[in-house]
């Protein structure tokens, strides 16, 4: 007759492919070796835990409504979107980079604190942060009965501009700075998608009303908030504008009292999943709650980048990845063609061309994950979709540009061997371009500590490679000169002289990776 232990090492062993991925090394190989009623509740604890981190990484919508881990789906929203971005960062790392990590854990908590601030905010709104980008973040506010969605984003990016009176002035060791905030807003109809692989599932929003609120940031001015046209006609009633400089935008005048604005317009309800109880503390009842939870965790999960994942197991226990300014290689990746296609297609062309997105995607992180790589997100560009994908952090390798060299040819290859999609009776021409800088970043978990937050990497590094990328002509990988230096011997490149980026005091110089060196 089988013994105790012996029936609950077969019980567990069921269990055991589906938590390789979910538990830190040490409490795997307690669990494996001693399947204890001791041991399986911390098993327990550990994954619930695991499951709250994983839902502050989801916008709101997408935790709420998982699919299968691989099951592509999509639909039209409609709202009001807000667009933000953080202006003055990227001096504020620099200056405390020098200091490692004490400088790191500086940068982090003021970072924090306006993330924090402006979570906060939003949610009182009724807003939905969507996605961080770097700095930035992209906000939905959704339809509702009143239809005033469109004065809950103003009375936000209002309420948001005068919360930052407080990063106006910062006095640290190295000198005063000065954060500021461009916001944009638009109305619209967007296309939301789940696609990917189970290994690897991916939230995107494309069409033209998100890059409309993307142009709307970009036309605006620190301090305000700018509207579309669009988004105007909606409100020019409720508050006063004045014209933007550039046509086409009206800028909101903040003359409010702080009695007519107010702290909040609708609480859009806390973010936190129910907890699973824990009643029954045998084996096999702890067993089987261990699989309820599984059932949450895994499709939360395929929505990470390993990498990360991993990352977020190993911290668990603590809350919180520490700090660094790691020298990552850095590659972004427009995608141009598929997501601009959205706002022509037709209904019975809306599955084929979410199928091929989702393809494109599966191939591409499965180029980046097995040169080692983190495909971080996939974002909406000016036009097309950005990818950003890191190589260094948050695992180092000695040869990460070499790697960065290597995805970026694979990645042009998954593109131009695509079969794409037909839209409005018209083959869709999809191409790429890609750019590749290195250097130092900063990395952490941003946002708020205890709430929606996302492990991430910014700074000038960041900022370069994606002004390459858009420099780049179809199908051409751009690289720095720090890239070129790493990959020469192995790469076949071509010095295309200098060129002026934003953000840089003189012209740099640039080269195209254009294969490897042996084709």
């Amino acid at each position: 007759m089988p013994q105790k232990n012996e029936i609950s090492t077969a019980l567990f062993a069921a269990l055991e492919p589906r938590l390789r991925n979910l538990l830190p090394a040490d409490l795997y190989a307690m669990a494996w070796i001693e399947p204890s009623s001791a041991s399986l509740e911390r098993v327990f604890e550990h994954l619930r835990t695991l499951q709250s981190i994983l839902y502050d990484y989801m916008p709101r919508q997408v935790a709420e409504s998982l699919p299968e881990p691989g099951e592509v789906r999509h639909s039209w929203q409609e709202g009001t979107l807000m667009f933000t971005d953080l202006a003055g960062f990227t001096p504020l790392m620099e200056a405390n980079s020098a200091f490692g990590r004490a400088g790191a854990r500086t940068v982090l908590k003021i970072l924090n604190d306006y993330f924090g601030t402006m979570i906060e905010i939003i949610g009182k709104s009724g807003g939905n942060l969507l996605e961080f980008t770097g700095d930035a973040m992209l906000v939905q506010f959704p339809t509702n009965p009143r239809q005033n969605e469109t004065a809950q984003a103003v009375r936000a990016g209002l309420r948001m501009q005068r919360a930052m009176s407080r990063f106006a002035d910062l006095a640290l060791p190295q000198g005063k700075h000065t954060l500021g905030m461009r916001i944009g807003i638009h109305s619209g109809r967007f296309f939301t998608a789940e696609i990917g692989t189970p290994f690897r599932m991916e939230h995107v929003l494309l069409g033209g009303a998100v890059t409309q609120t993307k142009r709307a940031e970009g036309a605006g001015k620190v301090g305000r908030v700018n509207l579309t046209l669009a988004a105007y006609e909606r409100v020019r009633g409720l508050f006063r504008f004045e014209p933007n400089e550039q046509a086409g935008y009206m800028l909101a005048v903040d003359d409010l009292t702080a009695r007519e604005l107010g702290d909040f317009d609708f609480s859009t309800g806390g973010r936190r999943l129910s907890r699973a109880l824990l009643m029954d503390r045998s084996v096999s009842g702890l067993l089987h709650e261990i699989d309820q939870v599984l059932l949450v965790l895994e499709p939360l999960a395929s929505y990470l980048p390993r990498a990360v994942l991993n990352l977020l197991v190993e911290n668990a226990a603590r809350r919180q990845i520490p700090p660094d300014f790691p020298e990552p290689t850095i590659i972004f990746v427009n995608l141009v063609g598929l997501p601009e296609s959205v706002d022509q297609v037709r209904p019975e062309e809306e599955s084929d061309l979410a199928a091929c997105f989702s393809r494109v995607f599966g191939l591409i992180n499965a180029a980046v994950e097995a040169r080692g790589g983190v495909l971080k997100k996939v974002t909406c560009h000016l036009s097309g979709s950005d990818m950003m994908i890191i190589f260094g952090a948050p695992n180092a390798h000695t040869d990460d540009a070499l790697r960065a060299a290597q995805a970026a040819l694979a990645i042009r290859e998954v593109v131009t061997r695509l079969q794409p999609p037909v839209v409005g009776a018209k083959v869709v021409n999809v191409h790429c371009q890609i750019g590749i800088a290195r250097g130092a970043v900063f990395s952490a978990e941003i946002g708020e500590p205890r709430g929606r937050r996302e492990y991430n990497v910014l700074g000038d590094t960041v900022n370069t490679a994606a002004r390459l990328m858009s420099k780049a002509g179809h199908n051409q990988i751009l690289m720095t000169e720090a890239v070129y230096t790493e990959v020469k011997e192995r790469m076949e490149c071509e010095a295309l002289g200098t060129i002026v980026l934003k953000g840089k005091a003189a012209p740099m110089p640039i080269y195209a990776l254009k294969g490897h060196a042996s084709d």
